[in-house]
């Protein structure tokens, strides 16, 4: 027979299992088997089962109790175990064969001395011992209060053994599963919030990993009014600067915790602890897509450079806009830029084939055609969140090689959205790339993100013009295109096929190998849009029983005002739609509103006059703005149409029109719009 104390007390032959019942018996069993081979005194034994308050006769109850358990354990055949009377008190004998308790410190015991895989293996079999809410059916607040929190302490030790060593062997994704479901049981538990935030980091997800870094920071101050440790503070300073947090660095976690063996009935250690012997590494690491997250600091501007030659090597300029800190004369450039992370990683990119071929096809034969006349250049426009930062970083990582002064990385937008002006990104530039007679002739690949007009990058294109660039738009940059020449890639939403694999690359073939069928459906509520099947799969993988087929449902009731993560603003359909309409001309923007949220799917132009009350060659116009800000899309010539979650938006926004919300959704003042005779207002220019 065999005992199971880790989880409901429970009695086992291998075959059946009896779970005893909330008793006196059971609380006095559970009191032994806690100290297996030792004497436990009558009255600590009298005070776990009765209380400290116990009756006056529970001396003769404790006698009475012991005869009721020697029955029970005549009533299932244990014989080889017994309650020994002994001076004093009374002791039960038990080995790893007998008590599980016994069998999951044999297993730590023998990881500590075995092999990294060997160790992670026999843990995860020590772990597999804990079935259940520990001495649920014993009726012993003592036991409770004193001996089933220093138990605990023994499994977290274990488990935070094994996500140090999943961590350590890059399996981070296997780590999220178990530091998901701890830290919510044990939120102001630091370490495994360490651990928390180092995987989702290292997994591509940085915005969750700030998110997560704020709630532990919130509880701590809100319940015990301290500040988070210095490891997570530091670790939270690495992520903003964007560095590399790798299996090879021993700086990210204790060193005791990497080498030391466990120590079983040890004290996991909960607060502040000494530093490590030195500072987290200034290496280069992953920044996420698809929100990226600035540094704190006022209008702060970021440029992050990736060089071929040297994988560790990178540049760096951090700056910012009017007198915050002054920049350095142009014609004294640094001839010694700091070292800065490298362009960001995109985990999990799937699909955009024939985008990512033509792309690299072109930067890597010197031209659009295969020629050398012109630098080689693309603008890749559309929608909000479909996808082109993720693009355009996933191909110059595949083209880096090619351009020996490195790729950079130059967002032409401030965190609070208004548009950087030309001469700041080019004076980033210039502290980034080498100095000297040869700036000019630089061999970098320039990505210029979130572009807002032709004119921040016409300066850029012009001063590089030895090397290349890609442009990410919401904008389609036609103007551009006209004087610089170039190709164009105008992103829509992705193929079933496309969806599936990217749900697949974040969730992985199991989860999605258990509902075949679901992945279609999901992929249908989320519009196949990127950025909301990036929400889905990570809303998803917070919580692992749920279905996708269930998820699938709840997400057609609303599917952009759920398409969002609580913990992050910034990871939000409806936050990125609303900041999209926030860029463009009031009357433009409520023009996209009442098309979007009208009946007529798809349209024309004639719809969209009767739709506004303008002249059919007022929304022309109309309609080609909105069709340059990535609002509508064409189909055949004269026939456009509105991606699913825009009308959803739109909808939506009209239905929370009532009292206030809704200026962009009133009926148009005098003057606002184009009147009949075909004058055209200020808004519309």
């Amino acid at each position: 027979m065999r005992f199971h104390l880790l989880g409901p007390l429970s009695v086992t032959d291998g075959r059946d299992v009896v779970m005893l019942p909330p008793s006196k018996p059971t609380a006095l069993l559970a009191a032994l088997l806690i100290r297996p081979g030792s004497i436990v005194s009558a009255d600590r034994l009298r005070d776990i089962v009765w209380g400290e308050e116990h009756p006056t006769t529970a001396k003769t109850a404790l006698q009475s109790c012991v005869l009721r358990l020697r029955r029970l354990f005549a009533k299932y055949g244990i014989e080889d175990q017994a309650v020994v009377a002994v001076a004093g008190g009374y002791r039960i004998d038990a080995d790893a064969e007998t008590l599980d308790l016994l069998h999951f410190r044999r297993l730590v015991e023998r990881a500590a001395a075995s092999g990294a895989d060997s160790e992670l293996y026999t843990l995860r079999s020590a772990l597999a011992l804990w079935q259940g809410s520990l001495l649920s059916n014993v009726p012993s607040d003592l036991l409770h209060r004193d001996e089933v929190p220093r138990l605990a302490e023994e499994r977290l030790r274990v488990l935070e053994r094994v996500c140090d060593i999943e961590l350590g062997h890059d399996r981070c994704r296997e780590a999220l599963v178990d530091l998901w479901e701890v830290t919510r049981v044990y939120p102001a538990h630091e370490r495994f919030a360490e651990q928390l935030i180092e995987a989702l980091y290292r997994t591509g997800r940085q915005t969750e990993a700030l998110a997560e870094y704020r709630r532990v920071k919130g509880h701590l101050r809100e319940r015990l009014g301290v500040d988070p440790r210095a490891q997570l503070q530091r670790l939270e300073l690495a992520i903003l600067r964007g560095e590399e947090l790798g299996r090879d660095e021993p700086a990210r976690r204790p060193a005791e915790r990497t080498t030391a063996p466990i120590t079983v009935g040890a004290p996991l250690d909960r607060g502040p602890s000494p530093a490590p012997s030195r500072d987290l590494p200034q290496a280069p690491g992953p920044v996420p897509f698809p929100v990226p997250v600035p540094v704190p600091v006022p209008a702060a501007v970021t440029v992050a450079v990736a060089s071929p030659s040297e994988p560790g090597a990178a540049l760096h300029r951090e700056g910012t806009s009017g007198s915050d800190m002054p920049h350095p004369h142009p014609s004294t450039p640094n001839p010694t830029p700091n070292p800065t992370p490298p362009l960001p990683t995109v985990p999990g990119f799937t699909g955009r084939e024939h985008e990512v071929d033509s792309l690299v096809r072109m930067l890597t034969s010197g031209g659009p055609d295969g020629g050398a006349e012109r630098a080689p250049f693309a603008v890749l426009s559309g929608a909000p969140g479909i996808g082109k930062t993720a693009l355009a970083l996933h191909v110059a990582h595949r083209v880096s090689g090619h351009f020996p002064d490195g790729c950079l990385l130059v967002s032409l937008t401030r965190p609070d959205g208004s548009p950087r002006p030309a001469e700041e990104a080019a004076e980033e530039l210039r502290h980034a790339l080498p100095a000297g007679p040869a700036a000019g002739r630089s061999r970098a690949l320039l990505v210029l993100d979130d572009v807002v007009h032709p004119d921040q990058v016409r300066p850029l294109l012009t001063a590089y013009a030895c090397g290349a660039a890609i442009v990410t738009s919401r904008m389609g940059l036609a103007a551009l295109v006209a004087t610089h020449g170039g190709t164009v890639h105008r992103l829509g939403a992705l193929d079933p096929a496309q969806s599936r694999a990217l749900l697949t690359a974040v969730l992985g073939r199991e989860r999605m190998a258990a509902e075949p069928t679901a992945a279609l459906p999901l992929a249908a509520a989320c519009g196949h849009h990127p950025l909301a099947l990036r929400i889905a799969a990570a809303r998803l993988l917070t919580r692992p029983r749920l279905r996708l087929a269930d998820y699938a449902d709840w997400l057609r009731h609303d599917p952009v005002g759920r398409l969002s993560l609580a913990d992050d603003p910034r990871m939000s359909v409806p936050q990125r739609l609303d900041e999209a309409l926030g860029r463009l001309p009031s009357a433009l923007a409520e023009a996209h509103l009442r098309l979007a949220a009208s009946p007529q799917d798809p349209l024309t132009t004639a719809g969209a006059a009767g739709l506004l009350g303008l002249p059919e060659d007022t929304a022309e116009q109309v309609v080609e703005g909105l069709l340059d800000a990535g609002l509508l899309e064409e189909g055949q010539p004269g026939v456009f149409w509105t991606h699913e979650l825009l009308r959803a938006h739109a909808r939506r926004a009209a239905g929370s029109s009532a009292g206030h919300a809704p200026a962009l959704l009133r009926p148009p003042r005098q003057g606002e719009f184009p009147q009949r005779d075909g004058t055209r207002p200020a808004a519309l220019r």
